[in-house]
């Protein structure tokens, strides 16, 4: 049997035993799922779910966000209301502030915009948006919500990083820093009310302060290290109780941690550095590694200087949870792409996915 038939025959069968492991959903969208999150509970009995939605279908292409309600019995989403994008959406990412829900989307025409959600059923109330070209000249790459907060950070490949500021259906953005181009920004994360990271090509990355203008405070350049010699960080993620710790996905299956504290040392989980000399690092892709986050319902070593267990999803159809000097735990492994995926805050054994092939998947772990 020729080797790529070998390895779809394993990845389905792997599918049938982990589905009847763990509860595992898939539900159909009929339209590409670009991005998916988890919206923030308006009361403890109510589930709801955003999309970003793209559908090449209809007459002319037509983008969309929706959120959708989780029915139990059997498990289901249920579309609630829908907003009408200008183009397709690059970033998604929800918050709670002022006592509402908040949805930040970016799209690839430039544009920002901010959806307040009704607290009693999740429908749309309002919208503001920062027009194209404001912010930025090409697709914006990346937007973070600060949790709490009404503070909305964006970077782009054109070297620009952006404060907005979000109030009561109200907005003011300022520009942060300009690279001029010199510099690529591909995503952005906050760790604190005052400082955020950045990343980009070569697998760098960038530490920002407010109080420290003029440009980042600290910065890993991954092209200097000869385990990261190329490639992209597509997505961050930095753990509230380990502020000085950033942890980073991007190409090559490539998922590795910068403590500032030991600034030019990354610490390789999986891909880029993990062959020869690093038998420790286990690689489960070796794909674009599209989402990263700390998976808060997996318990580990409380030691500071430890990694704590890291989520990922990939181009190549993986779901995993990985953590060094373990075993990756393989979760889902479908025959497309999982382009996103969201870890529920208050429940943190369900996750929710966007699989390329028009479907959201619904894990819930035992």
């Amino acid at each position: 049997m020729q080797t790529w038939a070998k390895k779809n025959l394993l990845k389905t069968l792997t599918m049938a035993v982990l589905s009847e492991r763990q509860g595992i959903h898939r539900l159909p969208q009929h339209k590409y799922v670009d991005a998916v999150r988890w919206l923030p509970p308006l009361s403890a009995f109510d589930r709801f779910a955003v999309l970003a939605l793209f559908d090449s279908d209809s007459d002319s292409d037509s983008y969309s966000i929706e959120i959708h309600s989780l029915q139990q019995n059997p498990l289901s989403l249920h579309p609630l209301s829908s907003w009408t994008s200008p183009s397709r959406i690059s970033s998604l990412k929800t918050s709670q502030f002022l006592q509402k829900t908040i949805i930040a989307a970016s799209t690839f025409s430039g544009s920002l915009h901010f959806l307040f959600s009704n607290s009693s059923d999740a429908s749309l109330e309002s919208e503001v948006s920062v027009p194209e070209g404001a912010l930025h000249s090409v697709p914006v790459s990346c937007v973070d919500l600060m949790d709490g907060g009404g503070e909305c950070v964006t970077v782009g490949e054109d070297g620009k990083v952006n404060l907005v500021s979000v109030g009561n259906s109200t907005l003011n953005y300022r520009r942060l820093f300009d690279s001029s181009g010199l510099v690529s920004y591909t995503a952005a994360k906050w760790a604190s009310p005052v400082e955020f990271a950045t990343g980009g090509y070569g697998f760098g990355l960038q530490w920002w302060d407010q109080r420290k203008p003029g440009g980042p405070v600290s910065q890993f350049k991954g092209n200097r290290d000869q385990k990261l010699t190329s490639g992209i960080v597509h997505s961050i993620d930095i753990h509230p109780s380990r502020k000085h710790t950033c942890l980073a996905g991007g190409s090559l299956g490539t998922v590795f941690a910068w403590d500032l504290r030991w600034q030019q040392q990354p610490i390789i989980l999986s891909g880029a550095g993990a062959g020869a000399g690093n038998t420790a690092v286990q690689s489960i892709s070796e794909s674009e590694v599209w989402e990263v986050q700390y998976d808060r319902c997996m318990k580990s070593n409380t030691s500071s200087t430890r990694i704590l267990p890291a989520m990922i999803c990939s181009e190549d159809g993986i779901l995993a949870v990985i953590e060094k000097g373990e075993e990756p735990i393989e979760l889902l492994a479908e025959p497309c792409a999982i382009n996103s995926f969201d870890i529920d805050r208050n429940n943190p054994l369900d996750v929710i996915c966007s699989l390329e092939w028009e479907a959201v998947a619904i894990l819930t772990r035992q």
